[in-house]
């Protein structure tokens, strides 16, 4: 693969900055029957928390225009099997492995991060404190600058890799949330899904948990704008952004408001190959335009 897309951040050395966002990829069983992981420049797999999670009721997932609206819940099979099973068969890819952490409660949170942190090939976190569809913790963090601080702080000191926050996007002031982590944290991914509501002809909310998170296309304009603001207000920080990508033009605008890497989400339901696609249409590109690096390209918005 090209040098021309290589990219470091704390932990991650990135062979390329086209990454597969936390829940729409799962742990990468299914995707690995399709193409090699090792193509991708990094996973972010499907959110850990410490026990169990059935998730919320049934229907979780509807479409809505140009996107998705979901309300999973978290669902995921606990700590002791991700770290017994599912980070056990990505150790076979040469890819960096981001893992999403999730929470009740702060103490939730430190246990799971300490364990899954010395996994052998978990390369960073990602900490969830954004989640807009579970009834405790998630939101309760992301929505409140001295809650996100004292939860990031806390992580970080029994993380034995580096640690990005998740932020989300359902704040009077973004900017104020990533301020609020910039000094502990490592870096940032931003955002988390927006919090909707789509009803039947009967006039009732489709989810059985009613409301969730939107996400897809439509999405990416505002996304985009928040990226914009987060760099221009902290130009240094790690940043990987994410919301509504679906083609190289997507990927090349994140790049030019100054995302670091970028992560795609809704997309991978309508096209399982789009990662892949999108490396390959990536390197194309800046072939294409006789760059020296894509990051002749960063932050040209700005």
């Amino acid at each position: 693969m090209s040098e021309t897309l290589k990219v470091s951040l704390p932990g991650l050395d990135l062979k390329n900055p086209i990454m597969p966002a936390s829940g729409c990829f799962q742990y990468g069983k299914r995707f690995a029957k399709l193409f090699d992981l090792s193509e991708l420049g990094a996973i972010i797999v499907k959110a850990a928390t410490l026990e169990p999670r059935v998730g919320n009721p049934n229907p979780r997932v509807v479409r809505v225009t140009e996107g998705l609206l979901n309300s999973v819940g978290l669902k995921n099979p606990g700590l002791d099997h991700i770290l017994a099973d599912e980070l056990p068969f990505l150790e076979q890819f040469d890819v960096p492995i981001i893992a999403n952490v999730a929470g009740s409660e702060i103490a939730d949170y430190v246990e799971t991060a300490k364990r899954i942190s010395q996994a052998p090939n978990v390369q960073a976190l990602e900490l969830n404190i954004s989640c807009p569809n579970v009834k405790e913790g998630g939101m309760v963090f992301g929505t409140k600058p001295e809650s996100a601080r004292r939860l990031t702080s806390a992580v970080k000191e029994v993380s034995a890799v580096p640690v990005y926050v998740k932020l989300s996007p359902n704040v009077t002031s973004i900017v104020e949330m990533a301020r609020s982590v910039s000094d502990v944290a490592d870096g940032i991914t931003m955002i988390n899904t927006f919090v909707g509501l789509q009803l039947d002809k009967n006039g009732r909310p489709e989810l059985g948990n009613k409301i969730g998170g939107v996400s897809g296309r439509a999405i990416k304009p505002i996304a985009l704008n928040m990226a914009y603001e987060v760099r221009q207000a902290l130009p240094d920080i790690p940043l990987i952004a994410m919301g509504g990508i679906a083609t190289v033009d997507d990927v090349l605008d994140y790049i030019s408001v100054g995302a670091d890497a970028v992560a795609v989400g809704t997309e991978n339901f309508n096209n399982p190959y789009i990662c892949k696609e999108l490396v390959a249409d990536l390197e194309q590109e800046v072939a294409k335009r006789k760059l020296n690096h894509l990051y002749d390209l960063k932050g040209r918005a700005l």
